[in-house]
């Protein structure tokens, strides 16, 4: 190219540049114009002024299908938001955009007398899945028998002289209770949430079956992703910054185009002497991608692999199910048995939860936790998490489970009482609060070695905040009373679950019963009444020896009243985990160090019976004063 065709060229790719520039901000502007009123018919809206109605909700009366999803439509019916999913109505109860979930009703349980649901809810195909916190209660119909062992909810419309039809919750219950569930022609299940709407466990049987179905369900919706879990108003700032972005990126391609030309240009007619340089390689890229294998410091493990290590999770291999994914059964290429944990889904929330079990367990090691080998990356096919397997069941599974026979002796459930507290005082040292301390998360060894498991829930606690304000989840029975009710979380609401676990260890009784009488469904309140009663002979299990070893006997004391003072409805007035080891550890010293019998005052005056209700624990970080009730 000759010289005075090239600065011609270069004129013409000048004006061609400004052409663009001018085109590009024509059509940016034209956008966002069209965007702007797209805005404004999408603005949030309510029905019947309860709700407010938002992406990715729309009302089909009054918008247009692009403010939301397709099977986020809502028709405002009579005032209410209806839902439409699996082809029956559902009205929304309440909306909780922070969690992507949602609390509806079946409409026919409002618009029918006497509603009978005849099939299970299906979601399949579906943005919508149910949450942990749902209950299932059962319907049975067309009976040949009523149970006559355990209380149930009649469904008076669709019984007569030779059928009955109740409903009742846990299935379970009625194969203990001896009734044959064969009797009946008939059965499904309603999802419900009877937890978390505020209700009293002992209000249930206060309730009839149309009564709890209002109660509704919880839904988590799944549909966006984590790019789009709000639909924003595109402000002036926005179009600025994508306008800059597009001009300098067509400016950088012709300043490209200009340089590959005069590259050619100078190479046509420059010295023959001109010399090219060598880019050496940056050594810190190199050790980066050599990184890439671990997230947090942990190893990252592929789909493929894990899907091999567990028969591509086949059912056979699952070792249990919770509220955030199934665990199953798998051994690694190298050998190590290993429990690999499945999320439900992938999706904003789960990978939120996914992250923060992973930052949490990478930094801890203790005796008593479990240990996490690794995970697939946040990008992977699904999210998976590696854990060490642990063999030997859960505690729950020894108390009241699968594995009761043998059931455990004393000095091995106070070994699993203290070998609990330990791990717990340090993840409290280590500002973690667990949040979902329970028998079913605390795993035993063959050597009946405790490993602490599950921290789906947990939550770093910030050192400069006496609480974390927060949403309360949990497992019913071992949520503590003032979480749910303030949403405050605290280093004792770690301390009121493991209250529970204490006396799930005395009694061997489930945290909930709903066969128990309507005072006492919660384990809590059950051992607080046997406690205050002088009663603790009626709730310590029988095979503990309570009423023949006097060494059992004083022990199980001293661990009822510390279970007494960690289920104090006032977080205040518990003690902290540090309190809790150092007294479970003296009461095994004490226990085991006598050697007659007859050095023991083994009476209903002993610690707390005596004295009442504990005081304020110095550790307790309280700026008023507190005085406990009477335990008489």
């Amino acid at each position: 190219m000759e010289p005075k065709n090239f600065f011609t060229f270069t004129t013409l790719l000048h004006k061609g540049t400004i052409i663009i520039m001018i085109t590009i901000f024509t059509t940016l502007t034209n956008h966002s114009r069209a965007l702007d009123r797209q805005y404004e018919a999408c603005v949030p809206r309510t029905c019947g002024n309860r709700l407010n109605i938002s992406y990715p909700f729309w009302i089909s009366q009054e918008q247009e299908s692009f403010c939301g999803y397709p099977n986020f439509e809502i028709t405002c019916k009579d005032e209410e938001p209806v839902l439409r999913i699996s082809n029956e109505d559902y009205i929304i109860k309440d909306i909780f955009y922070a969690n992507s979930s949602l609390l509806v009703a079946s409409a026919a349980v409002y618009e029918e007398k006497c509603p009978t649901p005849l099939h299970n809810l299906s979601l399949s195909r579906t943005p919508f899945i149910l949450t942990s916190t749902d209950t299932s209660l059962f319907f049975w119909y067309n009976c040949t028998k009523k149970p006559s062992d355990y209380y149930t909810y009649p469904i008076d419309c669709a019984s007569n002289s030779t059928n009955y039809s109740f409903a009742n919750f846990h299935e379970d219950i009625l194969v203990k209770v001896n009734y044959s569930v064969d009797s009946c022609q008939n059965s499904v299940y309603v999802p419900v949430d009877v937890h978390n709407n505020g209700i009293d466990v002992g209000n249930l049987l206060q309730m009839n079956y149309t009564e709890i179905l209002k109660t509704g369900f919880i839904l988590n919706w799944t549909a966006h992703s984590c790019s789009s879990c709000e639909q924003k108003k595109p402000n002036v700032r926005t179009k600025v910054i994508i306008g800059l972005s597009v001009g300098f990126g067509v400016m950088f391609i012709m300043a490209m185009i200009f340089f590959i030309i005069l590259y050619r240009y100078r190479k046509k007619y420059a010295p023959s002497s001109y010399v090219s340089r060598n880019i050496s390689s940056d050594p810190s890229s190199v050790a980066e991608l050599e990184k890439a294998d671990k997230i947090l410091g942990v190893q990252v493990f592929s789909y493929t692999e894990l899907e091999e290590a567990t028969n591509h999770f086949d059912s056979a291999k699952e070792l249990g199910d919770g509220g955030f994914g199934t665990v199953y059964y798998g051994k690694l290429q190298d050998g190590r048995a290993v429990a690999v944990k499945r999320l439900y889904e992938n999706n904003c929330k789960r990978v939120e939860q996914f992250m923060n079990e992973v930052e949490i367990l990478a930094h801890l090691r203790h005796t008593n936790l479990v240990t996490l080998y690794g995970c697939t990356s946040r990008h992977s096919r699904e999210l998976l998490l590696v854990y060490e397997f642990v063999s030997n069941g859960t505690v729950a599974d020894h108390l009241h489970g699968e594995l009761t026979k043998p059931p455990l002796p004393w000095a091995t459930r106070l070994n699993i009482a203290i070998e609990t507290a330990f791990a717990l005082k340090y993840l409290h040292a280590s500002d973690i609060i667990h949040r979902d301390v329970k028998t079913n998360n605390i795993l035993l060894d063959n050597n009946f070695s405790v490993k602490v498991a599950d921290f789906g829930l947990s939550r770093l606690f910030p050192n400069h905040v006496t609480h974390v304000s927060t949403a309360p989840q949990g497992t019913p029975g071992y949520v503590d009373p003032e979480y749910h009710q303030c949403y405050q979380l605290t280093d004792k609401s770690d301390v009121f679950s493991f209250g529970v676990v204490l006396v799930e260890l005395i009694s061997s009784m489930p945290a909930v019963d709903i066969t128990r009488h309507r005072h006492e469904i919660n384990l809590s309140n059950l051992a607080i009444n046997k406690i205050q009663n002088k009663a603790l002979h009626e709730l310590v299990d029988p095979s503990l020896g309570f009423e023949s070893d006097y060494k059992v006997r004083k022990m199980i004391y001293s661990v009822a009243e510390l279970a007494f003072q960690c289920l104090q409805s006032d977080k205040d007035l518990r003690p902290s985990m540090t309190t809790v080891l150092d007294t479970l550890k003296d009461i095994q010293s004490d226990g085991y160090s006598k050697e007659k019998a007859e050095e023991f005052d083994i009476t209903d005056d002993v610690g707390l019976l005596k004295h009442g209700p504990p005081t304020p624990s110095p550790d307790s970080q309280t700026s008023r004063k507190t005085t406990p009730p009477s335990s008489n």
